[in-house]
This record gives structure tokens, C-alpha cells and sequence, in this order.
């Protein structure tokens, strides 16, 4: 493939300079402009001529299912992306129908993103799939959400490399309750060969997402979510014990 030209279109300054961040490093890639509202990306695309663009639902000014609106017209050979905080099919539907081929729910990790606009950008065919994989796919992405949600709650903050390789090795437990027996042998390094690094950082990672949780004291917070006082004071489970705990919670509830 060759490099893509990227516009980012995002509310959240945060996001925005992760996504360019990570975008900026990957090979294959070239950010051609940002912008944090609606009318900033408007002029931005009389400039610019982006292979892709990433709209964030939430724009202030012209929000974003407008901005593709004007996507289309101004640079019909853009591929539009949809990045929202709603799990909604009705604006899942619309965004479609305004022309994004793509929706995803944030949180998101930039990576999967990539990954995403990779397959599209490599795929002719893939705008006439989409409506039957984002429907495939809205399970993966609610559990996604689901423990992201959990995460917050109780304290873990989405901007560490814990947050996101624990809520892979969370999905894995959900998938394969196992695995959770072979944390060592097969879990860590699962998540390092997904995400490029070591089973070692990914162990440290975890370790350190859960000491972060723990050491905010959200105790009623991390009982409200599990249903019970399963840890009392300075006490903290282990990496696979809570993996365990989520994952089981998860299953239980049934989101499967």
C-alpha cells in the first residue's frame, strides 16, 4: 500500500494528538492536517486532499455527519471514518448513509484504527461489505466498550499501555476462559505479539494499570461493579486474578 495521506477531525484534543501522534510514526502513513472543529476541518479540506479522514461525531461547529457530508462533495476520492462515543445504530446507520464506511466506538485504540483503514484502503470491495461487518462486529466493539466502561469506573485511566493490553487480555479470558491458566505461556505473549512488545512489558503494563486502580481507592466503586467487597484496604488481586474477576463478570452477564 502506498502512504496514506490522513486527515483528523477530533473534539477531544487528547485524541486528537494521540491519533496524529501514532499516525506520524506508522509507516504507510502521513497525516496531512487536523483539526478540533467542524469548521477548522472545512477549511482544512479546501487545502488538503486526504486519502482518508477520521470525523469525529461530536464537532462542534459543523458537526461531524454534516462534515461528511461536505467530504463528499469537496473530495469525493476521500474515504471517510466515524469515531463516536455512542453505541447507537441509528447513527451507525447514518453515518453510513452520509458516507463513512467505517464507525468506531471510543474508546478506540489508535492501532485498531490503522488496522481498520489498512484493510479498507487495500480492499476496493470493502465499501459494499461494510454494513454486514459493522453488524458482525458490533458485538466485539460493545465489549470493548463494556470493559473500557469498567475500567473508568474504577479508576484506571485510558491514556497507559495497561488500559489497553489488559482490556485485550480480558476479551482473550472472555473468548478462552483457559487461558487464564496460562497467563505466562500464552496470554502475555498473545497481547505482545498484537500490540509489537514484549510479554515482560505487557505483564509491567498490567501490573501497573491495576496498582493505579487500586492505589485511587475507589474501593465502593470496584465493589459497586463486581457485586461484592472482593478486596479489602491495601489488598489487590493479582494480574490474572483480575482478568479472572472482570472476564468472569462479563461472561456472567451475559454479553456473549
Amino acid at each position: 500500500m502506498k502512504t496514506a495521506n490522513i486527515a483528523i477531525f477530533g473534539r477531544n484534543e487528547e485524541f486528537l494528538s494521540e491519533l496524529r501522534n501514532y499516525f506520524d510514526e506508522t509507516q504507510g502513513f502521513n497525516v496531512c492536517a487536523t483539526a478540533s472543529t467542524g469548521d477548522a476541518a472545512l477549511e482544512a479540506l479546501k487545502a488538503v486532499k486526504p486519502d482518508v479522514a477520521i470525523v469525529d461525531h461530536a464537532l462542534r461547529g459543523i458537526e461531524g455527519i454534516k462534515l461528511l457530508d461536505h467530504i463528499k462533495a469537496l473530495r469525493p476520492d476521500c474515504t471517510s471514518v466515524m469515531v463516536s462515543e455512542f453505541d447507537s445504530d441509528k447513527i451507525v446507520n447514518l453515518a453510513i448513509n452520509h458516507g463513512a464506511v467505517y464507525y468506531f466506538i471510543k474508546p478506540v485504540a489508535p492501532q485498531i484504527i490503522a488496522e481498520r483503514i489498512t484493510d479498507i484502503l487495500s480492499d476496493k470491495t470493502f465499501d459494499y461489505k461494510i454494513s454486514t461487518e459493522i453488524r458482525d462486529k458490533r458485538k466485539t466493539v460493545s465489549l470493548d466498550e463494556k470493559i473500557s466502561n469498567i475500567f473508568i469506573t474504577i479508576g484506571i485511566p485510558p491514556h497507559i499501555k495497561g488500559f489497553t493490553y489488559l482490556r485485550e487480555g480480558i476479551k482473550l479470558a472472555v473468548d478462552d476462559p483457559s487461558i487464564i491458566n496460562k497467563v505466562t505461556k500464552e496470554l502475555y505473549p498473545k497481547i505482545g505479539e498484537k500490540f509489537s512488545t514484549s510479554s515482560s512489558k505487557v505483564e509491567r503494563a498490567i501490573r501497573h494499570a491495576i496498582e493505579v486502580a487500586w492505589n485511587r481507592g475507589r474501593t465502593d466503586a470496584i465493589s459497586s461493579i463486581f457485586g461484592a467487597r472482593v478486596y479489602i484496604g491495601n489488598e489487590r488481586p493479582t494480574n490474572s486474578e483480575f482478568i479472572a474477576l472482570v472476564a468472569d463478570k462479563l461472561i456472567l452477564d451475559n454479553l456473549m
